[in-house]
């Protein structure tokens, strides 16, 4: 096995560092080679940034043309050759609008601004902004592109504030230039005042905001700013409870789940989640996480002494990914039973079951409290990240 190969075995185990030791005309060859795996070609392509032998790029740039060719590599080779005079009357044919292969949209975009082309800010500024990390990253090179061309002052011109995708540009162009971003935790968009409380710094500033910060909103990321800065949780409760301990109240959610949904999605959630969760879950006691075997121990002996005559616990958690529930089947149908608490939901009507475990201290998550959505608490689902129903969290499911 050659060392480009040693390597590159798959995308999650490159050595990436090593591959910068490579001889670049080497990993040109590869990032060329049709027959490889697109994952190494790309890789390749990736280790060439800055340092691609001129000899290579005639063949590099027929790549990034032939859309016969693996999108993964003709957008990692667009990322490094985009700004390229021969490449000018490709990228700005008609023909582009169709080339929608994976990822080429974007990569396309993030050229242009490579090339110095001004117009594409403001969807550079969209693509920065993206959920997806892999598609902000793109919209970021694009415009650092410019910026590096035209400076920051004058894509912010160009850009302006009336969208919150162009006020994040502007808050991260001003933490970069080592300026003050603690006014933008005011900023009416949750994702900008998320984005400006993970770059504050200076603790003292963020007290001196605290006393005249505009809305509730904004002495809640600041506290939570200062707590990811400082870990103290004297202060952070004591800010709380200054400000009446606001909370996301959520109809027909009660304490048990919520308490239960706040440990196990708070600390992980979506940019766009409510500060008062993220505070909430730093200052309220924490509740110790559920004993996942002796729920399943308590469910089987209850439904065993129900003459229902469960089976063994089965995980529907696929490799690699995630759930919070364990099944187990029974005489008659199954239920799910949480590995967050004392709770339980069958798909069923299966009232045998219901009858068997209630009197063991479960709870049976019924349709009204199922279908109810845990508003302003963001989790990744499927593509999505937003609030979800209380069956998707207690029970969760994703691969």
């Amino acid at each position: 096995m050659g060392t480009v190969e040693a390597l590159t075995p798959n995308l999650s185990q490159a050595d990436t560092a090593g591959l910068l030791e490579v001889d670049p005309d080497e990993l040109a060859g590869y990032a060329a080679d049709a027959a490889q795996p697109w994952f190494r070609r790309k890789l390749c392509a990736d280790a060439l940034a800055g340092r691609v032998p001129e000899t290579r790029v005639p063949e590099l740039l027929e790549c990034i043309r032939d859309r016969s060719e693996t999108p993964r590599a003709r957008s990692a080779l667009l990322g490094i050759l985009g700004h390229r005079e021969e490449l000018r009357a490709w990228l700005y044919h008609e023909d582009r609008e169709s080339d929608d292969a994976y990822g080429m949209p974007e990569a396309i975009l993030s050229a242009r601004g490579a090339a110095g082309d001004r117009t594409t800010a403001h969807d550079l500024a969209t693509l920065a902004n993206d959920p997806w990390a892999h598609r902000r990253v793109v919209g970021e090179a694009g415009l650092d592109a410019l910026v590096a061309r035209y400076g920051a002052e004058a894509i912010i011109a160009d850009l302006g504030d009336a969208r919150p995708e162009d006020r994040a540009f502007r808050v991260r162009m001003r933490h970069r230039a080592g300026e003050d971003v603690t006014t933008a935790l005011a900023d009416p968009d949750v994702g900008v005042a998320h984005l400006a409380h993970s770059l504050v710094d200076d603790e003292e500033r963020l007290r001196e905001y605290l006393e005249q910060a505009p809305t509730v909103e904004a002495k809640l990321w600041s506290a939570c700013a200062l707590y990811r800065l400082n870990n103290d949780l004297a202060e952070a409760r004591t800010i709380y409870d200054s400000l009446g301990r606001p909370r996301v109240e959520v109809d027909g959610l009660d304490d048990e789940v919520r308490a239960a949904v706040r440990r196990e999605y708070v600390p992980d959630c979506e940019p766009r989640t409510d500060p008062r969760w993220r505070l909430e879950a730093i200052c309220v006691d924490p509740v110790q996480p559920a004993d996942e075997d002796e729920l399943l121990a308590r469910a089987r002996a209850a439904l065993t002494a129900a003459n229902l005559e469960p089976g063994t616990p089965r995980s529907d958690e696929p490799p690699g990914g995630r759930t919070t529930y364990n099944v187990l089947d029974h005489v008659g149908g199954s239920v799910a039973v949480s590995t967050l608490g004392r709770f339980v939901i069958s798909n069923e009507a299966n009232s045998a079951a219901r009858s068997a475990l209630e009197p063991a201290g479960f709870r049976w998550i019924d349709e009204p409290l199922a279908s109810t959505t845990v508003t302003g608490l963001c989790t990744y689902f499927f593509g999505d990240r937003g609030p979800l129903e209380v069956r998707d969290l207690l029970f969760y499911w994703q691969d």
